[in-house]
């Protein structure tokens, strides 16, 4: 005999009142990428080039945000029985991919003219002083349309502090190029290049090892899963956890399934609904299953943790796992 919880506890989704912010910012930064390019191409200004680069990325954050956001009001149906949320992550992957790539160009670029020689001419560093200008505007203007919601809801406050910081490069662009302009040092223009790029690459890589780790059904890296299992062991009745999986169907869901050793037989309702409230109140697991058996009946998938040997474990800093 056994008994099932399987349950969706609250959570909060982007508020679909932030999907014209979203429009707004992504419309605004592709099309100061464009001017950007188009002048960091004219003048042969890899620095502008690299901020476009960047702010090319900046689009595709926010793309990314509402996408996961979208992606959260379509139902689930027979076929997609967890709905499309694992689309973000590829797109986090893919995006990853293509920054990388473009990273490497630019740095190819960058080193060669070091090493070769600068020849843009120092009267462009006022073109650079006016692009760069224009995209602390952009930037600015972007946050602030995501400013009333940041304290509110995390997908809202990431593209906040994303646009906040990116203003800040496009501000270390303008000073490349208004010492580019007035003191001559033309060198500048590179060196600011490899610095942005650098910043992305930082970002970059870390996307692309979260994204990864995610399409690989990875326990999320903001949840403990030793925590995990210690809060559901703790509950009354249970002798032991058994094939407890956690993983991310999107970039805002986590999925948690296991089975409860409980040998005085199955719990009633009252106790699984407030192990599932107790799970996502304390790690935001939104999508529970539980299983109540009074013996294991399935061998678990991995391994986990070997209950009767955590307490001499830890006293030794140890972790010991079983199949």
């Amino acid at each position: 005999m056994s008994g099932h919880a399987h349950a969706h506890p609250h959570h909060h989704d982007t508020p679909a009142g932030f999907d014209r912010a979203f429009a707004i910012g992504i419309a605004l930064n592709a099309g100061f990428v464009l001017i950007e390019a188009f002048y960091g191409w004219r003048i042969g200004s890899l620095a502008l080039l690299a901020d476009a680069g960047h702010n090319l990325s900046d689009v595709a954050g926010l793309v990314l945000a509402w996408a996961g956001a979208l992606a959260g009001r379509v139902a689930p149906n027979a076929r997609h029985t967890y709905g499309w949320r694992r689309a973000s992550i590829l797109a986090a992957f893919g995006n990853a991919v293509l920054l990388l790539v473009a990273i490497g160009a630019l740095l190819w670029e960058a080193v060669e003219r070091l090493l070769g020689g600068v020849t843009m001419p120092a009267e462009h560093g006022v073109t650079i002083m006016v692009v760069a200008g224009i995209g602390i505007v952009v930037n600015t203007a972007t946050a602030l349309l995501f400013l009333r919601g940041q304290q509110d809801d995390l997908n809202i406050r990431g593209a906040f502090w994303h646009m906040a910081a990116d203003a800040l490069v496009s501000a270390g662009v303008v000073v490349a190029g208004l010492l580019s302009w007035w003191r001559g040092w033309i060198w500048l223009d590179p060196v600011v290049s490899v610095v942005i790029a650098v910043v992305i690459l930082v970002g970059t890589w870390g996307l692309l090892r979260q994204s990864v780790h995610l399409l690989f059904d990875g326990v999320p890296s903001h949840i403990d899963p030793q925590a995990v299992h210690a809060y559901l062991r703790s509950l009354p009745g249970v002798a032991r956890v058994h094939d407890l999986h956690i993983w991310a169907t999107g970039t805002s869901q986590v999925v948690l399934t296991a089975h409860l050793v409980m040998p005085d037989g199955p719990p009633d309702d009252a106790f699984l609904q407030s192990a599932t409230a107790g799970l996502h109140e304390r790690f935001d697991i939104t999508h529970v299953t539980l299983q109540a058996v009074r013996a294991p009946f399935t061998p678990a998938c991995g391994r986990w943790l070997d209950e009767p040997a955590v307490a001499a474990g830890k006293e030794k800093g140890l972790t010991r796992w079983i199949t």
